[in-house]
């Protein structure tokens, strides 16, 4: 081969091989998350946070209500929101998807949830077993329904229940909280045998720790198979082309059941900080690194998969 010839397939070879590796560029160190208060984003948010750090960017977390998360994924303030719970959160997410401003990505990054009302077991066994059943039982409930957070779409959904009078809610009130308020107002009426019906939803450790069952004839508000739902990813339009490295990260990432409750359980009941629990259970649990970090390099270039497991065994 001549040496022109031979340069510049020397050329061509390094210029593939640089594209083949390149890397996110420094605006892509810091990954914004969107945390809605809810113990299973939390969970979600510290897995993915913890395999950032061990590939050497920068996650941040910021908390907020479903709506202002989505406003900040469209003005590019959030990169990545893991709790967009289908079909129950479609309501609120439309707008924004079909203004193309929030991309979901094709895969969910969860399957196997559901999300609907509940209420504990006793009050089931008594005859509240079905969302017609609610307003029969009005005065021991004290005509309350609890939701979670302003804001959110399963409180939204309850809300239009009553103020279209379906089921013959007509009477009851919303009383609208946080996951942790509403789960306090729960478990104190469990202790005093108490009638509540509230927003429940699974994977969480409410369902481990309360004997609680969900509500038939939910169909029409919540969707099928008690508000059975696939949670997706949201990202703003351009970020896995922009940031490529990163949104292969947030591509790959695929959570069970089984997984979030376990790490909620920790939050919950051990009172573990969300990412001292993240690591500890990826500490115990590695092998979903593999396919976690397929295709992905650190930050800086280098193999993901070492070198997360290095991090980890620093923690």
């Amino acid at each position: 081969m001549k040496a022109p010839a031979r340069l510049a397939c020397l050329a061509l070879t390094a210029c593939c091989s640089m594209t083949a590796h390149a890397q996110d560029p420094e605006a892509c160190r810091t990954v914004h998350f969107a945390d809605i208060g809810w113990t299973d984003i939390a969970a979600t948010t510290a897995l993915a946070s913890t395999v950032f750090d061990g590939l050497g960017y920068k996650p941040v977390k910021t908390v907020a209500s479903i709506p202002i998360a989505l406003t900040g994924i469209k003005s590019k303030q959030i990169d990545v929101f893991l709790g967009d719970w289908q079909p129950s959160m479609d309501p609120v997410a439309e707008p924004f998807v079909k203004a193309g401003t929030v991309k979901v990505l094709s895969t969910p990054n969860l399957t196997g949830a559901k999300y609907t009302l509940a209420v504990p077991t006793y009050e089931y066994d008594a005859g509240l077993k079905s969302f017609a059943d609610i307003a029969k039982f009005g005065d021991k409930l004290q005509h309350k329904i609890y939701g979670i957070e302003p804001g959110n779409d399963g409180n939204a959904l309850v809300k239009k229940m009553i103020d279209s009078n379906q089921f013959n809610l007509k009477d009851f009130k919303l009383v609208e909280s946080s996951e942790a308020g509403m789960l306090v107002e729960v478990n104190r009426a469990v202790r005093n045998k108490e009638w509540v019906v509230f927003l429940g939803w699974d994977p969480h450790p409410m369902n481990i720790q309360l004997k609680m069952t969900y509500l038939t004839g939910g169909d029409d508000v919540f969707g099928p198979n008690y508000g059975e739902a696939k949670v997706y990813t949201m990202v703003p339009p351009d970020y896995l082309t922009r940031c490529p490295n990163a949104g292969q990260v947030v591509t790959n990432l695929k959570f069970t059941p089984g997984i979030e409750n376990q790490v909620m359980e920790s939050i919950t009941t051990d009172k573990k900080e969300a990412n001292v629990a993240a690591k500890e259970w990826l500490k115990h649990n590695p092998g979903v690194l593999t396919q976690w970090l397929a295709g992905v390099k650190t930050f800086d270039g280098k193999e993901a998969l070492p070198a997360v497991k290095s991090y980890l065994a620093t923690q």
